[in-house]
């Protein structure tokens, strides 16, 4: 392999492998390291919009998603007190027509697993057990060292290395903001869950300072359920142990529907819930950073795994039509890739903690929230086409000006 073509992948998840993916299909060389012991993905489910399943299929890895996933009939927001609805965007013929892809729900680990088939297919060497955070630049290239001693040789670095990015802590120096939220999980054979079985959506109830979400999985064999809520605990750590008594407490005013699912969310452990500012400090000569380690953005747009797939497509796309190998302008491609994307990351990781925010509302916010939702009369193509519209059908104007509305309003109190 000529240097000028390698390029060195960190982080084996689902931004890193991603990135491999595009990589290699535009001509480069492509290692991808991984610390831990084998390259597997940690969670549960997680939810593809359009502007994800739509670069899903253009790398021909659709139909293979599609075989564990669901596609849900509706996104549905529900009081966690009454259990009553408050809004409904249905995800049926017109939501296909207009953003010309499917909405799926899938579990992690099936994503993760058709995104490592298809990159070791497409030539990607895959090496875990290997932590990389040490890199040593020079004008011609980048050497990748290991903590073993091991050296990778590069002529570019892509740092997907997640919400504790060591390479972002070298390059921007900045610290995670956590939210004082912790989320719990679980995920169980949906016939355990009384009224849980036949579900065909994918439903948040929403209440003071709380939230769920259940959708089910794998051919609705399976129910995914994230609680959130805010904990009196200290959130430094991103993994704490599990506490039923304060899990029950946070909702204690839930609906008996939704306490009775509430009882297979899983207790022996919580994670906290952080993301950092937007940041355009994404380059450092030839290693640019990607997925997490760039935009770590809250859950409540349900975007982080679908930003990361946009990273990789934009990174793939313009390293296939500038082939830097031959003029070397590894430089200039990793800056490009940054420019283009910093600004839309930007825009959805600041939408995430604003929508979060208005999800868990109280008192006269929560009213006027729920007169807003009310009022759209289950149509909310307005709010979305910004983030799930083709790049080359949204307006340059496309902005989350209506969220910025419902957020002013829930904060005149």
């Amino acid at each position: 392999m000529h240097i000028t073509r390698r390029v060195l992948v960190v982080g084996g998840g689902i931004a890193g492998l991603a990135s491999s993916l595009a990589l290699a299909r535009a001509g480069a060389d492509v290692t991808v390291v991984e610390q831990a012991p084998e390259f597997a993905e940690v969670g549960a489910g997680l939810q593809l919009g359009p502007n994800a399943t739509r670069l899903l299929d253009a790398w021909g890895l659709l139909g293979r998603v599609r075989l564990n996933a669901v596609a849900p009939k509706a996104l549905v927001m529900r009081d966690v007190a009454t259990d009553s609805v408050l809004g409904r965007q249905d995800l049926g013929g017109r939501f296909l027509r207009r953003y010309g892809a499917p909405y799926l729900v899938t579990h992690r680990t099936d994503l993760h697993t058709v995104l490592l088939d298809a990159a070791r297919s497409a030539g990607v060497e895959l090496l875990s057990g290997t932590r990389v955070d040490k890199v040593i630049h020079s004008e011609s290239s980048v050497l990748g060292v290991a903590d073993d001693g091991r050296r990778f040789p590069s002529a570019a670095v892509i740092a997907a290395d997640g919400l504790n990015s060591g390479h972002r802590a070298r390059l921007v120096g900045d610290q995670t903001q956590p939210s004082g939220f912790v989320a719990y999980r679980g995920t169980v054979p949906i016939d355990q869950v009384p009224g849980a079985h036949g579900l065909e959506d994918v439903v948040c109830w929403v209440g003071p300072g709380c939230h769920i979400v259940r959708y089910p999985l794998r051919g609705g064999e399976l129910l995914n359920q994230v609680a959130v809520f805010q904990t009196r605990r200290p959130t430094s750590d991103r993994i704490l142990r599990g506490d039923p008594r304060e899990l029950a407490e946070a909702f204690d005013m839930a609906h008996p529907d939704v306490l009775a699912g509430l009882e297979f969310v899983g207790t022996d452990r919580c994670w906290t819930l952080a993301d950092r500012v937007p940041t355009t400090q994404w380059v450092d000569g030839r290693v640019l950073l990607l997925g997490d380690a760039a935009h770590p953005m809250f859950q409540y747009l349900a975007q982080g795994a679908c930003q990361a797939l946009e990273d990789a497509a934009v990174l793939g796309d313009l390293v296939a039509a500038s082939q830097p190998w031959h003029d070397d302008s590894w430089r200039s491609v990793l800056r490009d890739v940054a420019e283009l994307r910093a600004p839309r990351t930007s825009q959805v990781q600041t939408s995430a903690r604003a929508f979060g925010e208005i999800c868990h509302v109280d008192g006269i916010g929560a009213t006027l929230r729920d007169a807003y939702l009310k009022g759209r009369n289950d149509e909310f193509f307005d709010e979305l086409d910004w983030l799930y519209l083709a790049p080359d059908k949204r307006s340059d104007t496309t902005t989350d000006q209506e969220l910025a509305r419902l957020d002013a309003a829930t904060s005149e109190r």
